[in-house]
């Protein structure tokens, strides 16, 4: 089975550490965050694996090399120019040419990748999305009113929100919604599917999840990493 991880963000929320080390190879316990998803996937069959890469590309080719090290095949796509989110798939569309995961190079989640997988391929369409939901406390009293009548009060309700995990499958015919070499992103393709009238699955996600997109994550990484990732245990 084959899988992408998007590792070409800039990581500028995540500055001074990116400033020398491409975000995806940040340590993490005693592994780096892209070492971390290599080992997830290939423990639930992601054999192929390509690197999506655009910012200090050169450092993630010397870290891995071809993947052997961790029992996969592994390949480093380069943008020549940043291509956005969904964009840098399509230099890979020839090579993509079975279903195939997707994940951000910022993630780390206990999710089982193998039956995301399967629940995607009984799936009537071309992309599925995993999902996470997040509730956010808020702090203040909302109002229900009608006119000037106060007619209800929530005390400090939880925002409820259903948020996009980073983490897809897709199928080859998804290609067709792509422009050629242009910055296209996931919401963009999302939306063009949607407009299109075409179907679209997500798949929700239980498991443990963590986006390292700004520093307090990172040390959030750091704390948990014994507890979720580290096997040696």
């Amino acid at each position: 089975m084959k899988a992408v991880i998007l590792a070409g963000g800039l990581g500028v929320r995540l500055k001074p550490f990116t400033q020398v080390i491409p975000k995806p190879l940040l340590p993490i316990g005693e592994k780096s965050m892209l070492e971390i998803q290599i080992e997830r996937l290939s423990r639930f069959g992601f054999k192929e694996i390509y690197l999506a890469t655009n910012y200090k590309s050169d450092y993630i080719e010397r870290f891995f090399g071809d993947g052997s090290e961790f029992g996969v095949k592994l390949a480093v796509s380069k943008e020549d120019k940043p291509l956005g989110t969904a964009g840098p798939l399509a230099l890979l569309k020839e090579k993509l040419d079975a279903p195939f995961m997707v994940m951000n190079g910022d993630i780390l989640s206990l999710v089982d990748f193998g039956k995301l997988y399967e629940f995607a391929l009984a799936q009537d369409s071309m992309l599925t999305l995993a999902i996470k939901k997040e509730i956010t406390p808020f702090d203040f009293g909302n109002i229900f009113f009608d006119g000037d009548t106060v007619t209800g009060i929530e005390e400090k309700p939880d925002i409820i929100m259903y948020i996009l995990a980073g983490i897809y499958v897709m199928k080859p015919e998804i290609f067709r919604f792509f422009p050629e070499n242009e910055f296209f992103g996931m919401d963009m393709l999302i939306k063009r599917m949607l407009e299109g009238g075409h179907h679209v699955t997500k798949y929700d996600l239980h498991d443990y999840w963590l986006d390292i997109g700004r520093v307090d994550d990172y040390y959030t990484a750091q704390k948990e990493y014994n507890s979720h990732f580290n096997t040696s245990l």
